[in-house]
């Protein structure tokens, strides 16, 4: 570095190191210290030469003139150093070599000028230094204000452009899940989503809506309970929720899930009302739907069994008919044993409990077949898969013996319960029990059924019905469809109703052909929890 430029940097020593390093740098255009004085030298040679030449023409002498321009210019451009050294030089020359007839004092009075002017120059120099540094640093700091503010506003810019990709996104988000947002506070509305515009059906060019205006649209059954939830949530500070009905001006009738949350401020104070509405009417239609299929379903299920009922009339009047006619026979024995000369209260009263007993089973032959004709809510409780097969059998079994089919019940032991509905369960086995007798009533040859409960591989009970008849035939993989049927007066139903039961017992209902002949039904129903031990 110019030994020079520090002389003139020497009243920022107590500045920052940055301060100092920039001073060097700004006030030292020269990189070289002979550069400096080299330039002095020349600067110098050039006003002696221009000097010696205005001597040869006989011209005014203009020495002092042209040394002090070349030592402003070395101070200016070489600095404070080589600026001296120049002005040094120029008293030299201007001594020895021009006008040596004037007196020395008038010659030294010369040197004092250079003197002098070399001074000036210096302070010259270092108030220029000075302001270079000043000017450098304040470019310096408004440089790096200009880049923190370039920064400032990248960053800003980047803060918005994810904000609006953000509002975007929430935007799209709750058109897709039908969910609006919205904000008041003691005077009304102060923020509405998209959404919720789109919701309750107001236009977001006219502005918030106004209070009264959006409880008009609540539907007039459900304005008070709305009005009450959120009165209670602002009241507690406490979220709330509610499902509520709006009704547009065309008369659609929307359903809404609000969820409000009350914000508080630094004082505890209510702030504002935030919360979420979500558009759930789809969901509502699909539920009503859903109830008004499961309740034909029912209908029709009640239906079937009518129609299966129906058919079983003939059947279930012979059974009938037994234990009358035993009660008829035992009541006829009672009365002779008890109009004797000497009555056998004994063998009477045998015969009395003959009657009862006779009567008890008539009657319980009844409550079934009553309960299978019976509309009603379902009714579910822990079941005996192996009793519920026995008592079908039992209804059944005149119309097996008609039509001389055998029946071999394989009924697994000590097996778990399971939850359902009996009535039910009893349709579903009478159906496959009833196909099983309509395939073979006809049929010439075996006529077998056999009826199997075990345990599953999965913690249920697998129960199968299997017969000798054709078995199953072109189509079926149509079995289970609603109205497919292959007898000529069937409904096309039975297999249906009975595949929707197990589905919603969380069974399945399958089928497949018999070996050698025939086709069989399998039924698997989950164990009940408690039991399944």
């Amino acid at each position: 570095m110019d030994a020079s430029r520090d002389t003139g940097t020497e009243s920022h020593r107590g500045g920052s190191p940055y301060t100092r390093s920039l001073s060097k740098t700004i006030t030292k255009p020269l990189q070289h210290v002979a550069l400096g004085y080299g330039l002095s030298l020349l600067l110098m040679a050039a006003a002696f030469g221009l000097s010696q030449a205005f001597l040869h023409f006989h011209l005014p002498l203009p020495f002092t003139s042209f040394a002090l321009c070349a030592i402003a210019i070395a101070f200016w451009y070489a600095g404070i150093r080589p600026g001296i050294f120049a002005a040094v030089l120029a008293a030299v020359l201007r001594f020895f070599f021009f006008e040596p007839g004037l007196p020395v004092i008038s010659r030294l009075i010369y040197g004092l000028v250079f003197a002098i002017f070399a001074v000036l120059m210096i302070e010259a120099t270092r108030a220029k230094n000075e302001l270079e540094v000043r000017v450098a640093e304040r470019t310096a700091a408004l440089n790096e204000a200009n880049q923190n503010l370039r920064h400032e506003i990248e960053e800003r810019k980047r803060a918005e452009e994810n904000l609006r990709r953000s509002e975007t996104y929430l935007r799209e988000a709750q058109g897709l899940s039908h969910i609006g947002s919205w904000a008041f506070n003691a005077t009304g509305p102060v923020y509405w989503s998209e959404e919720n515009f789109r919701i309750w059906g107001f236009d977001p060019q006219q502005g918030l809506p106004r209070r009264e205006t959006i409880l008009e649209r609540i539907h007039p059954e459900d304005r008070d309970n709305v009005v009450m939830n959120v009165r209670n949530a602002v009241r507690d500070g406490k979220d709330a929720s509610a499902e509520f009905r709006i009704v547009l001006p065309n008369g659609e009738v929307r359903y809404i899930h609000g969820v409000i949350h009350p914000t508080l401020n630094a004082n505890g104070e209510l702030d504002e009302v935030v919360g979420t509405q979500i558009d759930v009417t789809e969901r509502k239609r699909a539920e009503q739907e859903h109830e008004r299929l499961r309740q034909l379903e029912s209908d029709l299920a009640r239906v079937e069994r009518i129609t299966t009922m129906g058919e079983l009339t003939a059947s279930l009047a012979h059974e009938l008919n037994q234990p009358i006619a035993a009660a008829a026979v035992d009541a006829s024995t009672c009365i002779t044993w008890l109009t004797r000369e000497r009555p056998d209260v004994e063998e009477a009263t045998q015969a009395a409990t003959r009657i009862v007993s006779a009567a008890t089973r008539a009657a319980e032959i009844i409550s079934r077949v009553r309960s299978m004709f019976t509309k009603g809510t379902t009714e579910w409780s822990l079941l005996d898969v192996n009793e519920v097969v026995r008592e079908i059998v039992r209804l059944l079994q005149s119309e097996l013996m008609r039509h001389s089919i055998s029946v071999q019940m394989t009924l697994g032991e000590d097996l778990p319960n399971i939850m359902g509905d009996r009535v039910q369960i009893q349709q579903v086995l009478m159906n496959l029990i009833v196909n099983s007798i309509e395939a073979m009533k006809e049929l010439n040859g075996r006529r077998e059924l056999a009826i199997r409960s075990q345990r599953g591989d999965r913690q249920d009970i697998l129960v199968s019905v299997s017969d000798t008849g054709p078995g199953l035939r072109q189509g079926a993989d149509r079995i289970f469809d609603a109205f497919f049927t292959t007898k000529p007066h069937g409904t096309g139903m039975g297999l249906r109703i009975s595949h929707s039961i197990v589905e919603s017992h969380g069974g399945r209902l399958w089928a497949a052909n018999n070996s050698p002949q025939g086709a069989v039904f399998h039924l698997s129903l989950p164990a009940a929890v408690d039991t399944a031990l």
